[in-house]
Formats: structure tokens, sequence, C-alpha cells
């Protein structure tokens, strides 16, 4: 309630005519007690109506982005440990097949790549027991041969990095399955 406006009661001036000897037209002059109790009512109510407005304001600032937010819509389905290791089961009973059919054919790739590696092996080894004589008058024959061992020489080389590179993708698949 305002203290201001309280204390000026006795300094305003009527229009209500209570009688004369209530009215007196000067600076002293004294309201009825129904009027003050009127203008401190109202008072009350301003003040009321002006604080539940600032709470309003404060409670409704943010409107536009609550509205934002609300819009949204996002549904949560919380379920329980069992449920999920459950389904974590059927996907890994889904899934490992195929992974035992990938591992198994990495296995053949990988045997086959070890037989061949093994013949190039062989074919090095017996190319180096045979000295090799590249005078200036070889035949074409031995220049043919040497030519053919440097090419053997490097698909060796290129097939022991597959080899690496399928051991690897061999142990990946075997690190996935055994951490489902």
């Amino acid at each position: 309630m305002s203290r201001l406006s309280r204390a000026n009661l006795k300094a305003r001036e009527s229009i209500f005519a209570g009688g004369p000897e209530i009215y007196r037209g000067d600076i002293q002059a004294i309201c009825p007690p129904n009027l003050a109790e009127c203008v401190m009512a109202m008072e009350d109510c301003c003040e009321e109506a002006y604080e539940a407005q600032q709470l309003l304001r404060n409670g409704t600032y943010d409107l536009p982005r609550m509205q934002k937010v609300l819009e949204n819509q996002r549904v949560f389905l919380l379920v329980d440990e069992g449920t999920v290791k459950k389904y974590k089961a059927d996907l890994a009973d889904e899934i490992e097949p195929s992974i035992n059919e990938l591992i198994e054919h990495a296995e053949k790739g990988l045997k086959a790549l070890e037989k061949k590696e093994s013949q190039l092996q062989a074919q090095v080894e017996a190319g180096r027991s045979r000295p090799l004589r590249l005078a200036v008058g070889a035949t074409a024959a031995q220049k043919l041969e040497t030519r053919r061992l440097q090419m053997l020489t490097k698909q060796r080389e290129r097939l022991e990095q597959e080899v690496k590179e399928l051991e690897s993708e061999v142990e990946a698949l075997e690190l996935k399955v055994v951490n489902r």
C-alpha cells in the first residue's frame, strides 16, 4: 500500500457532502472515514494487480522459447535391463552366423595366400641356389628368367602384405564376436 497517498488523505478536499461539520475547504480538511477506507482499499487492489502483473510477466517472459520446446514432441521409452539383455542376445543370435561365415571365408583366403606364399618362397630359394650369370653375353632366356624372378619377388611381397591385412581383419572380426 502506498504510504505517500495515505499521508495526503487529510490534505485532500472532499467532493462528497457529508455535512457542514466535516467539510471545511481548507488544507486541514478531514475525509470521511468511509472514503478513506475506499481509497486505501483501491490502493491495495492496484498494488495487488501490479504485483500479479509483475509475477505474470516474470513467469511468462520466456513463453516463445517454451512454446518452441513444447512443439518438439519426443517420446522416451524406458525399459528394464532384462529387456535390453534379451534384445542384445537376439541380435547376437541373428548376426553370429554371418560373422562365422565371414571368418571361415577369411580363413580360407588366408590359407590360400599362405600356400601361394610358400610356393613363391620355394621358387625364390630355388632361384637363389642357382648362380645367375648376367654377363655381357647373357642369353635372352637368362634375361627372361631374371625378369620373371623379379616379378615373382614383387608378387610375393604383395601377397605377404595381403596376408597381413587379412590377419588384421580376422582379428577385428574375432574382437567383435568376443565383445558381443
